[in-house]
């Protein structure tokens, strides 16, 4: 006759045997855990690191490099550009400088009396303080020297009302002394004028009065003469009072 608890017994296994498994492979686990984290170290582990180490650094000051360089390559194209802009502005003042020449010295330029080729004016220190250049040419009578007094005029927008400023205002003297000239050619005429507080300026007049001839005045719109528009210089007119005289 079968015995009933070894039946039970063949049918549910042996559950210490499985219990005994499970606890070793624990174990195992454990033991391999603790070898991957205490075992012994590389032998080349720490040349591993420091060969790693060498190649970050060396990374790291390639990019601080090429950073520089891309700094020094940046300001020094801005500073190229810099230079071509002032080349290109040197060399077409001294073309213009050779086509003046060529016009009122050269054998072949056009002939004409007393007259105000170009003004200037810049902004100096004091309040409403502008300084003035104003190139004075003729080429009618190369052996004559043109000489006489140059003053200037300015109409102006004053309290929203339109008036002329003449040379004693604006040298803020009552019987100021215009500016000596003489040349044969040509000449630069150089001077001070103070604008009064609250003076908007339109137009400033330049005012020629020879020791013999007629008297030449010859305006230009104020932002041309102070170079705040883009309007050629030859946009000024000119006003004789009478007919020049040659060699003047």
């Amino acid at each position: 006759m079968t015995d009933p608890a070894a039946t039970t017994a063949r049918k549910t296994g042996h559950p210490r045997l499985a219990i005994v498994v499970l606890v070793a492979g624990a174990l195992l686990l454990g033991l391999w855990g603790a070898w991957r984290s205490f075992g012994p170290i590389p032998p080349n582990a720490r040349e591993r690191l420091e060969s790693q180490a060498r190649k970050i650094e060396m990374l790291e000051q390639q990019n601080i490099t090429l950073a520089r360089s891309d700094q020094i390559s940046r300001t020094a194209n801005q500073d190229l550009q810099g230079t071509l802009a002032d080349r290109d502005e040197e060399i077409a003042g001294l073309r213009t400088d050779i086509a003046f020449y060529e016009r009122f010295v050269g054998a072949a330029g056009q002939r004409h009396g007393l007259s105000v080729h170009d003004l200037q004016l810049k902004r100096q220190g004091g309040p409403g303080v502008w300084h003035f250049v104003a190139t004075l040419t003729q080429n009618i009578n190369r052996d004559a020297i043109n000489s006489g007094r140059l003053t200037l005029a300015l109409e102006a927008s004053t309290d929203g009302r339109m008036r002329t400023l003449d040379w004693n205002t604006l040298r803020q003297q009552p019987s100021a002394a215009g500016v000596d000239y003489a040349f044969k050619y040509f000449q630069q005429v150089e001077g001070d004028i103070v604008l009064p507080e609250g003076t908007m300026p339109v137009r400033v007049s330049v005012h020629l009065r020879p020791k013999s001839g007629a008297a030449v005045e010859q305006s230009f719109a104020w932002a041309v003469a102070t170079g705040g528009a883009d309007a050629p210089r030859a946009a000024a007119t000119t006003v004789e009072s009478g007919r020049q005289k040659g060699g003047g």
